[in-house]
């Protein structure tokens, strides 16, 4: 799958627990968008959702598809909260990648973010609603037999990012991810053939980023005799948020300069990447 994204390609990460990859894609927008679609395209043509068994949720094999400003506004620093503004060609390219997957692809597709009426929609709506109170925004109305649906977003930078949990049973990190969510953070917690896992979105990562994520799950741990056990970060990070920790915790939260958007399209072109948090 990775050929079909050429040069954009800035990382690839996959778990076979998951049974799921997660692909950043960076650059110049009207490339990202061809990337994006050829993507899409190789994994209609070659993956068969029928015979999928992992555990994270999912409703198509080009599950989420999310269009991102980057980089984030006022970074370095503490950034101003997105604005519809700062979203728009965010949007514009959701909703055109959205109406060609349905016409090109023959995929339904469900868009989240800010909509055309003035409301918004989260992906954990869709995942909730799809094909029951939610019809496509976009294409057929019932699922692709292969391939079955996108949740197709256009949203700000959020962070992936996963701790492994030992000394305690997935009932209580199932609590515990159900106490640490919020407006900024989405918790699971899973049982996997590797262990247990609390798996985080971070959907504000400059007011609750891996540290505070990581710390505040590790209290609660500690507190009955269990504890953190290895930090994961999935994909990128923005090297604002990186630069906002202090460097003798990187190693411990599972984070690396090399691990920053910034890094990686430096190195994508041959450039010298800034300092994280420069």
């Amino acid at each position: 799958m990775a050929v079909a994204c050429g040069e954009r390609l800035l990382d690839v990460h996959a778990d076979p627990d998951h049974h799921r990859a997660v692909y950043t894609l960076a650059g110049d927008p009207d490339d990202v968008e061809d990337a994006a679609r050829e993507l899409a395209r190789a994994a209609v043509a070659s993956l068969d959702l029928r015979g999928h068994d992992g555990r994270h949720p999912r409703i198509g094999v080009v599950d989420v598809v999310p269009f991102v400003p980057f980089p984030p506004p006022g970074a370095p620093g503490a950034p101003e909260p997105l604005g519809a503004g700062d979203l728009a060609r965010a949007v514009g390219a959701r909703d055109r990648f959205a109406a060609w997957a349905s016409d090109e692809l023959e995929l339904p597709c469900f868009l989240y973010g800010p909509l055309a009426d003035g409301s918004s929609r989260t992906l954990p709506e869709i995942r909730r609603q799809a094909f029951t109170s939610l019809a496509p925004d976009t294409g057929p109305p019932r699922p692709h037999p292969t391939a079955g649906a996108s949740a197709v977003g256009a949203r700000p930078v959020l962070i992936a990012y996963n701790l492994w949990v030992q000394g305690a049973d997935v009932t209580f990190v199932r609590r515990l991810a159900a106490s640490l969510r919020g407006p900024g953070v989405r918790t699971l917690g899973l049982d996997l053939a590797q262990g247990i896992q609390l798996s985080c979105n971070l959907i504000d990562p400059f007011d609750v980023g891996p540290a505070q994520l990581y710390d505040a799950a590790a209290a609660v741990l500690e507190s009955v005799g269990a504890r953190v056990a290895g930090a994961e970060l999935v994909g990128l990070l923005p090297a604002a948020v990186l630069g906002a920790i202090p460097e003798r915790r990187w190693g411990e939260l599972g984070l690396s300069a090399d691990r920053t958007v910034e890094s990686r399209l430096a190195a994508a072109t041959g450039q010298t990447a800034p300092p994280a948090g420069a």
